[in-house]
């Protein structure tokens, strides 16, 4: 099959032959239909966190099942399925208590050292898969904690979309942060998964939904989303702009989802007595927060909480929010700004960075 291969941190994709093993136990083999070009990906590419190489990135897809492994029931050829990158093994004490985000084996939906790679190279050089799917190819073998059958009414170049974008917006408000009816939400940055978090706001009842960005044209997109008021960050002071918005009161949950420092110290500032900000935009390592304990933390009450995948639980919340679309209760078509081939992955991403974008998504025939 084809993939986009990243030989090493700062490199480009390179798209090239790959080796794809069968399915076994409980593996499933999906044949893509649609992959989402996501910051994170992006973030990987350009900054060492660590992850081996070479590596397949890309962790939003949806398409249909080939071939399943002889431990799999609950999947069959020819399901329409999307996957999501949260790893759990649905037997430790996080995952009973419903919380497969904190699962404490993630290993265990991965092959080990013993075992034969899924992905190798024309040499036979094992070839990594990043949060065990590697979306950016024609087809992914992964384990079936990881995949989630769909409603065949969704197109799979929004559906794709379900397992991170949505599953993270979403689910920050709706799972992290239980936004209730009548409070107020601050969301900074309005690419894919900001506007997810501004209509999980408004999915949510919150009262004022207040979407922060530097581009016009995000913001335009974040009104139909369901933002109550907008902030053009280079035209107004966000903090008094915040203040007015609300009566003075500042906000109850600032949700940054950009990865940036200085956004998160602003998500902190536009913060109400009690509030909290949530860390979602995936920062970078060498990224420290600066707080004042005494006058912030301490007399204000205010908390800063990290969210990963917008606490999501795979196979409850993705079919909800897939239920949701179909119902008309959440916007994907708005989502998909671009539509591509494998080989323009570089040209996507160079065209994200521009920030105009709210999502890309790779199509394959």
């Amino acid at each position: 099959m084809k993939a986009a291969v990243l030989a090493r941190v700062g490199g480009q994709f390179e798209v090239r032959d790959v080796k794809i093993d069968a399915p076994d136990g409980r593996e499933v083999l999906i044949a893509v239909k649609a992959s989402g070009l996501c910051h994170s990906d992006d973030h990987i590419r350009t900054h060492d966190f660590g992850f081996p190489m070479p590596l397949v990135l890309g962790h939003e897809l949806a398409g249909v099942v080939q071939a399943v492994g002889h431990d799999v029931t609950g999947l069959r050829p020819g399901d329409h399925v999307t996957a999501c990158p949260v790893l759990y093994c649905g037997r430790c004490v996080e995952c009973r208590m419903g919380a497969p985000i904190r699962c404490r084996n993630k290993g265990f939906t991965v092959r080990g050292p013993e075992a034969e790679p899924r992905l190798r190279a024309d040499d036979d050089v094992p070839i990594e898969q990043f949060e065990g799917l590697g979306a950016f190819a024609q087809q992914v073998l992964i384990h079936e904690n990881q995949v989630v059958k769909i409603n065949e009414e969704i197109p799979f170049d929004r559906a794709c979309l379900l397992g991170c974008g949505v599953a993270t917006g979403v689910g920050s408000v709706l799972h992290a942060a239980k936004v209730q009816p009548g409070e107020s939400v601050a969301v900074i940055g309005c690419g894919g998964v900001g506007l997810n978090g501004v209509q999980g706001a408004r999915i949510a009842g919150a009262h004022k939904i207040i979407a922060i960005d530097v581009q016009p044209e995000k913001l335009e997109l974040a009104t139909k989303f369901g933002a109550t008021d907008v902030i053009n960050s280079h035209e107004e002071d966000v903090v008094e702009r915040v203040l007015e918005i609300t009566g003075g009161r500042g906000v109850q949950h600032a949700f940054e989802m950009i990865g940036l420092l200085p956004t998160l110290e602003l998500a902190v500032k536009v913060l109400g007595l009690g509030g909290t900000a949530y860390v979602v935009g995936m920062q970078q390592p060498e990224s420290r927060l600066s707080l004042d304990l005494f006058a912030d933390i301490l007399m204000q009450q205010k908390g800063v909480r990290g969210v990963d995948m917008g606490s999501t639980n795979p196979q409850v919340d993705i079919p909800f929010y897939a239920d949701l679309y179909v119902q008309g209760r959440l916007n994907l078509d708005d989502l998909v700004s671009r539509r591509i081939q494998l080989d323009e992955i570089n040209e996507g991403y160079e065209e994200l960075a521009g920030g105009k974008i709210a999502r890309t998504v790779i199509t394959f025939d």
